[in-house]
């Protein structure tokens, strides 16, 4: 069984990665040879989502490969495939990575090596959504950490070398959990593949004669917790989100967008796929029992996220800890399967799987208006500007509608997927819902604080930019326009229409709770 689409989706950017850097010495070459990538690779993520067949639902273009490890005891396998919940955040992905490549437009130091290593983290990112493989699914989870540590410490700012490296720190610490759940779950007494889909059937029962001689058993919730704290690290919550705020600040305009844009949902994902999906039926344990602690874990991370992001000054590190409140809505919708009706858990959780994908283009643009900003006016720091819209209308107001998508303004797809987490949760968390709301309104007012200081009023802050850099700013071209634009038309699109995604979503949601 191979269909070859998802194959072609996933390794296109890493070929064409290693042709520009085989082949290739001309600047312009470079740029427009990546750019031509990854708008083929939207283009193909694209024709997955919309070629997946809703009434059919399950798994769809397999590629599969038996034997390509040629050690029998791992039965691992190629196995890739889509279904209701990984085919949206393929498109998600392509989008992401073709704005990505033209917010790079302006990079010049070592520009072959930039976009070398920009492909290769797109093609790890696509690779972890479409992986079935457990084995599979690890790699392409630790791979992505490569190429973000070489893009950020090589073109970051500020201080690059410490940032990349607290971001490794971070993810190899939650990593080893991972790779221990994986492994408990491969040697679980019912378990005998690594195959996704086959293990939720399997069930999760423990591990027996771990230790020669002993009858030692990890109960399901310890293999729960292990991939809970994996993905935490990575989503980021409290209190484990320190990396995200420094690994943002200094990293080049693109990879925020990246990072912010589907880096955190490899961790949504994988919670939405192994913990919800693995633990609905396992010995003595299921999510239902842990679904408090998430509740709380939720409601502490929407707040802090928030108080904090207040007090920011820097624009890019303000939108970061707002990823940190904002990816608390994820597992707030997460915690809706402690409900007893079951379509209390899927409004939940097809909440939790729309944030993600709004919040991957909302934050995704905001990050890249920063980066316009920041090109012209060379600062990010909030008091020291001011008055931009009138020198630059165009990037204010792509800045406004990425604003009022991330506070929740209706007809924007962010207040779609936040109205959706709260419905879904109310009734079974009343509490964390309760407070996790409150973030609504602290978003609103970091959100209109920084607009405000940023774009409006008599022109630059003292202190800031001189009075003839002022007059000299530009406004966006036609090559910024071209990310902008696609970064928009979703927030929009899904706002007005969020059967779109939610449908789609709705499929794997039901297949995983079922």
């Amino acid at each position: 069984m191979f269909s070859g689409l998802l194959t072609a989706t996933v390794f296109l950017p890493a070929a064409a990665a290693i042709v520009i850097a085989l082949t290739m010495r001309n600047k312009q070459a470079v740029r427009w040879s990546s750019i031509g990538a990854t708008t083929i690779t939207l283009v193909l993520s694209i024709i997955v989502f919309v070629a997946y067949d809703r009434d059919e639902g399950g798994v769809q273009f397999v590629d599969q490969i038996t034997g390509w490890i040629p050690i029998d005891a791992l039965r691992a396998q190629y196995l890739l495939g889509v279904d209701g919940l990984s085919a949206p955040l393929v498109l998600l992905t392509g989008i992401l990575g073709m704005a990505a490549a033209f917010g790079s437009w302006r990079v010049e130091h070592r520009v072959k090596e930039y976009f070398f290593w920009l492909l290769l983290l797109e093609t790890a990112v696509m690779g972890v959504f479409v992986s079935l493989d457990l084995l599979f699914f690890l790699v392409f989870f630790e791979f992505e950490v490569i190429p973000m540590y070489m893009l950020i410490s090589i073109w970051g700012s500020g201080r690059p070398k410490y940032s990349a490296m607290k971001f490794v720190l971070f993810t190899l610490f939650g990593g080893a959990f991972l790779f221990v759940a994986i492994l408990a779950v491969f040697l679980s007494s019912s378990v005998d593949t690594f195959a996704m889909v086959s293990i939720p059937e399997a069930g999760i029962v423990g591990i027996p004669e771990l230790i020669a001689g002993a009858d030692l058993i990890a109960p399901a919730a310890l293999i729960f917790s292990f991939f809970l704290i994996a993905f935490a690290v990575k989503l980021p919550l409290w209190p484990l989100h320190n990396w995200l705020p420094d690994a943002h600040t200094d990293a080049p305009t693109a990879v925020s967008v990246m990072l912010a844009g589907v880096l955190l949902k490899m961790a949504g994902y994988g919670l939405l796929r192994i913990n919800v999906g693995f633990f609905q039926e396992t010995n003595g344990f299921t999510i239902h029992d842990a679904a408090g602690v998430l509740a709380a874990i939720a409601a502490a991370s929407v707040i802090y996220g928030a108080i904090v992001t207040i007090r920011q000054t820097d624009m890019k590190r303000l939108i970061a800890y707002s990823s940190v409140s904002h990816m608390g809505f994820v597992m707030l919708g997460i915690a809706a399967v402690g409900g007893s009706a079951a379509e209390l858990s899927q409004g939940g959780l097809n909440g939790a799987a729309l944030q993600m994908f709004t919040h991957g283009t909302i934050t995704g643009l905001a990050f890249l208006m920063v980066g316009l900003t920041y090109d012209r006016t060379h600062s990010r720091h909030i008091p020291h500007l001011g008055g931009l819209a009138k020198k630059m209308p165009i990037i204010a107001i792509f800045f406004i509608i990425a604003g009022f998508g991330s506070l929740g303004l209706p007809m924007l797809s962010g207040f779609v997927a936040e109205i959706m987490v709260f419905l879904g949760t109310f009734t079974v968390w009343p509490w964390a819902t309760g407070v996790a709301a409150f973030g609504v309104v602290l978003a609103a007012a970091y959100t209109l604080w920084m607009v405000q200081r940023t774009f409006f009023g008599p022109g630059p802050a003292p202190g800031g930019m001189s009075n003839e850099t002022y007059e000299e700013l530009t406004d966006a071209n036609w090559v910024d326009m071209i990310a902008v634009v696609v970064l928009t038309v979703p927030i929009f699109l899904v706002g007005i229409w969020p059967s779109v995604i939610t449908d789609t979503f709705k499929i794997g949601i039901e297949a995983a709770i079922r």
